[in-house]
């Protein structure tokens, strides 16, 4: 039976560290149009390889295709599908709020708190914090903080992921 529902789906892959390989793998998204909602990379503990994390938005043939065709690059490892694993998954985002009122900045240290949200720089009239959390819940911060505030910024990071140790934690 083939499911046709477009869904967010993670893939990481394990590639060589080489100038050039990041063009080559986002290359082959937009040359098929793929959506690429997310990619994150980074080096592991081996300085030669590097690790990225990417979510797409797509179908379940369209993700099968995109497996096949990161795989069929000399530069990849090892490609692992997130889907049905579970996953330690985490985005790092940063929001300056510039015009704060004193209220304001009260607002904004309780958000943090309740979000387990970092204040780290301060100003006269604007605040910057820094949100460590899935994806899903900066998504819900963003949106209060639109809401909220009138002059705000957004910057994030892209998620990242493990697969978990322990099944009973997520």
């Amino acid at each position: 039976m083939n499911n046709n529902s477009m869904k967010k789906r993670w893939i990481s892959l394990y590639v060589e560290n080489q100038v050039g390989v990041l063009s080559k793998i986002s290359g082959l998204f937009s040359g098929k149009s793929y959506n690429l909602d997310s990619l994150t990379v980074g080096t592991t503990e081996d300085t030669t390889i590097s690790r990225m994390t990417i979510a797409t938005i797509c179908d379940d043939e369209t993700f099968e295709q995109i497996k096949k065709q990161l795989n069929r690059f000399v530069e990849v490892i090892k490609v692992i599908d997130f889907t049905d694993k579970f996953v330690r998954m985490k985005e790092i985002m940063y929001i300056k709020v510039r015009k704060c009122t004193a209220a304001d900045k009260v607002e904004l240290f309780q958000i943090a708190e309740t979000f387990k949200a970092k204040v780290i720089d301060y100003g006269r009239d604007s605040l910057l914090l820094e949100f460590v959390q899935t994806a899903t819940k900066n998504d819900a911060v963003v949106k209060l903080m639109k809401e909220e505030f009138k002059a705000i910024e957004v910057v994030r990071g892209g998620s990242v992921g493990i697969e978990s140790i322990s099944v009973m934690e997520r």
